[in-house]
């Protein structure tokens, strides 16, 4: 077994993530300046580096925090539709080498810019672009398992990555589960990509506790790069303090959407606190077991790192964000709740050293 196996990689926070927010000052849209967002990161004591990618005249400011901070960016993310963005791929790449990250993270939609479905082909072929484009910079691609996107449909995912590694190339895949727990008992859900039958008949298993399920295929291909740590509950409470305003743009929700985002009702629930909030910090009802998939997942993810010497795993990265269908209108500390999934993470991997 190799040392890199052996060794827990690199824990980020999502830079969405980095608020100090509270009973005073609920989770915003508004985020704080660059600059806060680095020393909030740093302060919680449980971060290895910042994940975020920096807006064409924010480089220098990233540049100086990295500094300043000690904090380094591994890891960047966007999103991209096809038809429209192909140009966009190769600036955002140049934006991640230059502030050092080694691997962008990309949701590909899942229409692409005329509003059309896009086949598995197609993402094949953004991937290869993306490596093409990427590694000439120092920079890898990973793709996301994320709603809206392709990979909304989990199906989806093994048939590509064994495409693209036909090819002679490896496929980097970027696990954030909570996209996949959330949905468990929820039938809007399940419907919404075709899931119902599969998910009944045992064809499509999400939940991490059951054999045969997503997360120990993925593992098993070698695919996993990236581990996102959000939690969610299975068929959680959807985000009843922030209500969709079709004027006001959002982040990662497309024009073109697989879920109908209607006028007035509330975001979808990709997100459950991970530390117990207190009164008056969050909308509904809190039940540890309901954390029980989230934790399954990073224990799985982790033991298979610890077992494996070629374990393709190099970035974990921690994902409560601040958006509509996350934690927008919370009222507990969003950088707080991030430091309690980091420090979950780092317990369960000494918990499972040899000896312990």
């Amino acid at each position: 077994m190799s040392a890199a196996a052996r060794t827990l990689p690199p824990i980020g926070c999502n830079g969405r993530g980095a608020q100090a927010s509270s009973l005073a000052a609920a989770v915003s849209l508004v985020e704080p300046p660059i600059e806060a967002q680095f020393s909030l990161v740093r302060e919680a004591g449980v971060f290895d580096f910042f994940d975020r990618l920096p807006l064409p005249d924010q480089v220098d400011a990233y540049l100086r925090c990295i500094e300043r901070f000690g904090l380094p960016v591994h890891t960047a993310s966007w999103f991209y539709a096809l038809g429209r963005d192909e140009p966009l791929l190769a600036e955002k790449l140049r934006l991640a080498s230059a502030i050092g990250a080694a691997t962008h993270n990309i949701m590909l939609y899942w229409h692409d810019a005329s509003g059309r479905p896009i086949t598995d082909d197609e993402v094949v072929d953004f991937y290869l672009r993306a490596y093409d484009q990427g590694m000439a910079l120092g920079v890898e691609p990973a793709f996301e398992l994320h709603v809206n996107m392709w990979s909304e449909d989990p199906r989806r995912i093994a048939p590509v990555a064994q495409a693209v590694q036909r090819r002679g190339i490896p496929f980097h895949f970027t696990l954030d589960y909570s996209h996949a727990i959330f949905k468990i008992g929820n039938p809007r859900e399940l419907a919404i990509c075709g899931l119902t039958q599969d998910v009944a008949d045992g064809r499509a298993v999400l939940d991490p506790f059951q054999r045969g399920n997503f997360v120990d295929q993925w593992l098993e291909m070698g695919i996993v790069r990236w581990l996102q740590v959000r939690s969610v509950a299975p068929n959680g409470p959807r985000n009843l303090w922030s209500i969709n305003d079709p004027g006001n743009s959002v982040a990662a929700v497309p024009v073109h959407s697989i879920f109908p985002y209607a006028a007035g009702e509330p975001g979808r629930g990709i997100l459950y606190p991970f530390a117990e909030p207190a009164a008056g910090e969050w909308h509904s009802d809190w039940q540890p077991e309901a954390l029980a998939c989230t934790r399954e997942v990073v224990r799985k993810v982790l033991d298979h790192h610890r077992a494996h010497a070629d374990s393709p795993l190099r970035w974990i990265t921690t994902e409560m964000i601040n958006l509509p269908d996350y934690a927008h209108n919370a009222r507990f500390s969003l950088i707080g709740q991030n430091a309690a999934i980091a420090g979950f993470v780092r317990d369960t991997w000494a918990a499972s050293a040899p000896g312990c």
